[in-house]
């Protein structure tokens, strides 16, 4: 299947039913690269695939537990104002909130994307434990008051038309379909207030034999309608206004609560609504986690833990948060990005199946191909690798199979092994210069990450600045921070040695905690000056600063117990970093396990559309790979699509073109692509064909904004476009 779109974009074509039953994917299909085997290209693929599925359940249960509070809290509130409908209270407050919508104001961020998820987990728990009358409202559907009230007529009663059969409501032309109102039906206020009237009674009093209308936990025999308005900043202000006052007017009839879905700041309800239709409301707010917080915890869910082999490089990292920081802030879109580097990954790696756990990395590096041992011969790493060797070595990792099978389950395993301790020491080091001022190396830990994937960190300014800092520490905090490390290298088996030594530090400065009296005392006891026979005789003022200057050089010089101690923890700490925080790049087959083509991301991910349309206009072979589209230099090819040919012949006119010069030049190349010579009155004849064919291609560049019509000539159009791409 083809399409007759000039712009770079992807494009999805859902094949039929039939075929869903009868053909069945291969791997080979997507990952066969002409190098790797189809057994190769089977492995890569499952692998991928798992590894996915497992990745994208770890998000899906993040994104649930960072919303569990906030969906409780609504929830809780959706309760009491179902409570307080149903209450038969008669004091003056009760009246009052009575006469009240209950309103949740929820505000979710600037992070769009990311709303759909949450208003549809809402929607679902809502539905399922408060109330089955919930109604969903875009404002791209409601630009009018009609339309809202008929988007929440439709989606309330189609609810209930597929509880309830009606069968004697069926008119000469036949059953109406299920969700959608009568013509004759008045969409109105007062029409909801029937149908919920007449749908409460029924599930009150069922008749026999038909059955009754479920209802959810805790709603009792009068649940709430909740309407959901997800981008209430994109409302037009009259309609909201319109809706919020007629909804008010029934509200003894119609239990109605309220949700607005808020991407920037509540004070949006007071800019929205006057205080005459916001006084009509009982507002709570509702704050969601920010979006850099939910981003903090995917990042170290996914990124940041062994759970996972396949590892973002430092620069594709930088990509991703880039986009996020730059663009949408959307966790959702952030995802999609982790998602494609890994697709990409295992599409372009033929040694992406070694890309696993340790033991089955291990159990496939037994059964490796000559063609995966060559590849792994010529991975950059691996050459590093064998340099380093002896030549009897070399030889063999150069020429035996066999020992490359055997050096590759070790390398792996020393991988597998490297990032166990690189993570809990990344966590160390980000727990001692986290809570420092100016946050030299970072304030959160993907930013100490990304400085750890490009270069050794402690050959930086900021490493450096950071250590000048601990230095300066209290006791107290850094005993504090010391614990901290302490639990974090626990976790980790082979950093035992590591925790030892720490808590040994911790215990010395306990002991010297104990005894600072005693040493307080024998320092105040040495900085005491010996009696001087001469201190009666007269000194000048010179003299006397020179002797100041020489004790405080003294004093300085000699440092406290304390402050060796500090000094010598810090080394510790300073030679567990160079020992377990090299790059990634250090270690040998390191891209088997890590995704680099940050350019690639970029285009995927950062499309540029006037450079795509602009080379597709110029160069059609770029996209359709065509031999017969080949051109040398600006040449048109005639056997180009019509846009293209009417493209590159405005390129050659000036500021106005006139359209019959301009359709006579694209007869005379569509002619010699018909095969007719352009010079012969055959070509120079102009049919109804050629003519549809100008039109529709002139139509689309307008359309595209590369002209417009002018009115300084009826029979010209104006260029807007100039230079190439």
């Amino acid at each position: 299947m083809t399409t007759s779109s000039v712009s770079k974009g992807c494009f999805v074509f859902k094949p039929s039913s039939k075929k869903k039953k009868t053909t069945s994917l291969k791997a080979s299909d997507y990952f066969h690269d002409g190098k790797a085997d189809s057994q190769n290209s089977e492995s890569r693929f499952e692998t991928c695939q798992s590894l996915w599925q497992r990745m994208k359940a770890e998000t899906e249960r993040v994104q649930e537990d960072l919303n569990t509070n906030i969906l409780d809290s609504l929830l809780e509130f959706a309760r009491k104002s179902t409570a307080s409908f149903q209450s038969k209270t008669d004091d003056w407050a009760s009246r009052m909130r009575a006469s009240e919508i209950p309103t949740a104001a929820l505000v979710l961020g600037v992070n769009v994307p990311d709303h759909a998820m949450t208003f549809q987990s809402l929607s679902a728990l809502l539905q399922e434990s408060v109330t089955p009358y919930v109604v969903c409202l875009q404002s791209k559907e409601c630009s009018a008051l009609k339309q809202v009230l008929q988007k929440v007529l439709v989606q309330l009663m189609g609810h209930s038309v597929c509880v309830e059969d009606d069968d004697d409501e069926e008119d000469q032309s036949g059953p109406r379909p299920t969700g959608i109102p009568s013509r004759k039906m008045l969409c109105s206020m007062a029409t909801l207030c029937g149908w919920y009237t007449a749908v409460t009674q029924k599930s009150a009093s069922p008749s026999p034999g038909k059955k009754r209308l479920s209802s959810s936990k805790g709603c009792g025999q009068r649940p709430p309608v909740v309407v959901i308005f997800k981008d209430l900043e994109s409302f037009t202000p009259r309609v909201l206004q319109e809706f919020i006052v007629i909804s008010s007017q029934y509200i003894q009839q119609l239990p109605l609560i309220f949700i607005f879905g808020i991407a920037t700041s509540p004070i949006t309800i007071h800019g929205m609504l006057p205080h005459s239709v916001s006084s009509l409301l009982c507002i709570q707010l509702f704050q969601s986690l920010s979006c850099t917080q939910h981003l903090a915890t995917v990042i170290d869910k996914l990124v940041l833990t062994t759970t996972f082999p396949f590892k973002l490089s430092g620069k594709v990292l930088q990509v991703l948060i880039s986009i996020f920081l730059y663009h949408d802030f959307s966790v959702r879109n952030f995802i999609k990005g982790l998602q494609l580097s890994l697709l990409d990954h295992f599409y372009s790696q033929p040694l992406s199946m070694l890309c696993c756990d340790k033991q089955e990395a291990r159990s496939r590096a037994k059964e490796l191909s000559h063609e995966d041992c060559e590849n792994i011969r010529q991975l950059p790493s691996f050459m590093r690798y064998v340099e380093k060797q002896e030549p009897e070595i070399q030889v063999q990792l150069l020429t035996c199979d066999k020992r490359v099978k055997d050096v590759t389950q070790s390398l792996l395993k020393e991988l597998h092994a490297y990032h166990k301790n690189y993570y809990p020491v990344l966590r160390c080091l980000h727990a001692l210069t986290s809570s420092l001022p100016k946050y030299p190396l970072g304030k959160q830990i993907r930013e100490l990450h990304g400085i750890c994937l490009e270069k050794n960190v402690w050959e930086t300014e900021e490493y450096e600045s950071a250590f000048q800092l601990l230095r300066m520490l209290a006791k107290d905090e850094l005993v504090a921070a010391l614990r901290t490390c302490t639990e974090i290298l626990k976790c980790a088996k082979k950093l035992g040695d590591a925790v030892e030594k720490l808590e040994e530090f911790i215990e010395r400065f306990e002991l010297l905690d104990r005894c600072s009296a005693v040493v307080e005392m024998g320092q105040e006891g040495e900085e005491e000056l010996p009696p001087q026979k001469g201190l009666q005789k007269k000194t000048d003022l010179f003299q006397l600063q020179k002797s100041l200057l020489e004790r405080e050089s003294r004093r300085t010089k000699k440092l406290s117990k304390f402050e060796l101690l500090r000094l010598a923890v810090l080394d510790c700490i300073d030679s567990i970093v160079k020992k377990h925080l090299l790059p990634p790049e250090s270690q040998p087959l390191h891209e088997v396990f890590y995704y680099s083509s940050a350019g690639t991301l970029r285009r995927h991910l950062n499309a540029a559309p006037r450079t795509a349309i602009q080379t597709a206009l110029n160069n059609p072979y770029c996209y359709l790979q065509s031999e017969a589209l080949k051109s040398e230099g600006g040449a048109i090819s005639n056997a180009a699509p019509d846009i293209c040919i009417v493209y590159k012949l405005h390129l050659e006119c000036g500021r106005l073109i006139n359209l019959y010069d301009w359709l006579e030049a694209y007869a005379t190349v569509v002619a010699a692509a018909e095969g007719k010579d352009p010079d012969s009155a055959a070509a120079a004849q102009l049919d109804d064909v050629k003519h549809a064919r100008f039109i529709r291609a002139v139509s689309e560049l307008e359309f595209l904004g590369f002209i417009k019509p002018t009115k300084q000539k009826t029979d010209h159009v104006a260029r807007l476009t100039w230079g190439g791409c």
